[in-house]
């Protein structure tokens, strides 16, 4: 598609030659760190919170969320990186979600303890980011070639010649050996779902859902809890579109569940058990 936004070509200073180019998955993730910060910072204010908190716990939520989904990627796709470990590591690519919801909250935590603040209710201050970061960073994707979904001779089919892998015929059933290519032909453009954006339609869905929830949180927590299982409900569906592999067959080579979704259905069990507790532990704290 378009991973290059501007190519500045050659450069050379002082003596030294590197090529500058502003790649569109970079700059995605730049406009998804400064979309946060601007909300988190907005809210800080209105909760009476010391703003400048704000670039702190979004930071560490970028770095932390940006580490965790990289180790995320490369141990789901373990035997691509057995064949290219370096390319592997050092690819722009590795944008996942469960992997950086994990990362994320272990960084923002570690900023939360750090400046003795409530963990509950920045959950619930944080939670619509996490999706708004997440649906944008999902463009990102889009626009390198990258997370796309099965093949596809529907409408809504995209091809990613230049993709990361591209959808050759041959590019997918090298990188993707268990894939049923047999509507294709060997040398063909192949056309798959564009689950990034689909992603990104549904993640700003949900955004605007608990944004606008959010003033309105009477139990702390509550609001993040159901993140949770709208977020987790959102990737357990499009994984079934997805070229993840599955991992735990239901009816073998017929039903089967991928790592993302065994933890996405993890993710709604939380969120619910949460929600359903979290009164209670109000009720009793108030009493004590």
């Amino acid at each position: 598609m378009w991973p290059i936004v501007y190519d500045f070509g050659l450069i050379r200073i002082f003596g030294f030659e590197f090529h500058l180019a502003i790649y569109s998955y970079g700059l995605m993730l730049v406009v998804a760190f400064y979309s946060c910060y601007a909300l988190l910072f907005k809210e800080m204010k209105r909760l009476d919170y010391d703003e400048k908190i704000a670039s702190d716990i979004v930071t560490s939520a970028a770095l932390g969320g940006i580490i965790g989904s990289k180790i995320y990627y490369l141990i789901e796709n373990f035997d691509r990186v057995i064949a290219d470990p370096y390319g592997m590591i050092f690819s722009g690519a590795g944008l996942v979600f469960l992997g950086g919801l994990m990362g994320g909250t272990i960084g923002v935590t570690i900023v939360l303890r750090k400046n003795d603040l409530p963990w509950l209710k920045f959950a619930d201050i944080i939670a619509p980011l996490l999706i708004i970061g997440y649906s944008i960073g999902r463009i990102g994707c889009f626009l390198v070639g990258d997370d796309y979904g099965l093949p596809t001779k529907s409408v809504i089919g995209i091809s990613f010649e230049n993709g990361a892998p591209p959808t050759t015929y041959e590019s997918l059933a090298y990188n993707y050996p268990w894939l049923n290519l047999s509507n294709w032909n060997p040398g063909e453009i192949i056309t798959v779902f564009p689950t990034q954006i689909i992603e990104t339609i549904i993640g700003f869905g949900i955004f605007f859902f608990l944004w606008n929830k959010r003033q309105a949180v009477i139990t702390k927590g509550s609001l993040f809890f159901t993140y949770l299982i709208l977020a987790g409900i959102e990737r357990f569906f499009i994984e079934f579109i997805r070229l993840n592999p599955k991992y735990l067959w239901i009816i073998k080579d017929a039903v089967g569940f991928s790592g993302a979704q065994v933890i996405s259905l993890i993710m709604i069990s939380i969120g619910i058990y949460m929600l359903n507790y979290l009164p209670k532990y109000s009720e009793t704290k108030e009493a004590t």
